[in-house]
């Protein structure tokens, strides 16, 4: 199988793409009663706390194929996942491209034609299905921008930053973008790349409930790791002239706050003023400083690093 070079962008993986949900015609499409031409991928570890409700949440006779990407769990997922229609594949990680994702693609290649990456924490919602039953079967797009509600101190939070992924393309129209780590990474699964796409790409209005139950104690743990992650991501690609042209614009304002000491602030004005938190109250704008104190550490890792690099 033809697997496109993500140096090959076509710069179609933008967010401004148009809502679809509205411009198909109802009456066409697949039968409610048939699996959609899909394989939903779920890569885990140690999500004994969401996996079940996840795949409550897909239900039967939905997608053609549920495959489980596990990196070596030691709780109970394996478990939860042994299901009818339910495959479970093990990875492990070398520190080097490909990561879990890419890897899927490239060695386990989907016989569907359609493929859509859900973390365990992140449950379809019934509106999210039946739009994806009006949408694929039709469409002259090759993948989809989706959206997210989250939930947050346990309540569903009106504003905030809108949480949205391109997890949901056309099989063989691309895959995620290549950072060659080398082993400067712990993180074994693509988490901030985007994959990169030959083709128009649409969104979906519906949205899917990010449901994250572990707590703020792992939720603070896990944005450490990603800040360390995104100050070495910046600092091998800044020097990188084939890297940077491919940023989109959205990359590009992203890494130059990120050297200032103002990015954390831009983005809690951002998230509690700019997007609605303060719709949220107390946990709105306990969210937006979670959102400030995440930026700020990617600027601290950042100066932490290049002084190390050039000491």
């Amino acid at each position: 199988m033809h697997r496109p070079d993500p140096s090959g962008e076509s710069r179609r993986s933008r967010e401004d793409a148009p809502d679809v949900g509205s411009s198909v015609d109802g009456g066409v499409g697949a039968s409610t009663s048939d699996p959609l031409d899909l394989t939903i991928v779920i890569p885990v570890l140690n999500e004994a706390g969401h996996l079940g409700g996840c795949l409550d949440a897909i239900g039967s006779g939905f997608a053609r194929k549920v495959v489980i990407l596990d990196s070596g769990s030691t709780d109970e997922t394996r478990q939860l996942a042994r299901r009818p229609g339910v495959d479970w594949l093990d990875f492990r990680w070398n520190g080097r491209f490909p990561k879990k994702r890419n890897w899927y693609l490239r060695e386990h290649t989907p016989e569907t034609r359609w493929v859509l990456f859900l973390d365990a924490d992140e449950f379809l919602t019934p509106d999210f299905k039946q739009e994806l039953r009006r949408v694929l079967p039709d469409t002259g797009y090759v993948g989809f921008w989706l959206r997210y509600s989250v939930y947050f101190l346990g309540r569903k939070l009106k504003g905030g930053y809108p949480m949205k992924k391109l997890a949901l393309f056309r099989v063989g129209a691309g895959e995620y973008e290549r950072i060659d780590e080398d082993h400067w990474s712990s993180l074994d699964m693509e988490v901030h790349e985007h994959p990169v796409l030959t083709g128009p790409i649409g969104s979906i209005r519906s949205k899917i409930d990010h449901r994250d139950m572990r707590g703020i104690g792992p939720y603070m743990a896990k944005h450490a790791e990603y800040a360390s992650w995104e100050a070495a991501r910046f600092l091998k690609g800044a020097g990188d002239t084939a890297v940077r042209a491919r940023w989109t614009w959205k990359q590009k304002l992203k890494y130059r706050l990120m050297r200032t000491p103002f990015a954390g602030i831009v983005y809690f004005f951002g998230s509690y003023l700019l997007f609605g938190g303060w719709m949220d109250g107390s946990a709105g704008f306990a969210f937006a400083l979670l959102k400030m104190s995440y930026f700020t550490q990617i600027y601290c890792r950042i100066r932490e690093l290049d002084g190390d690099r050039k000491s």
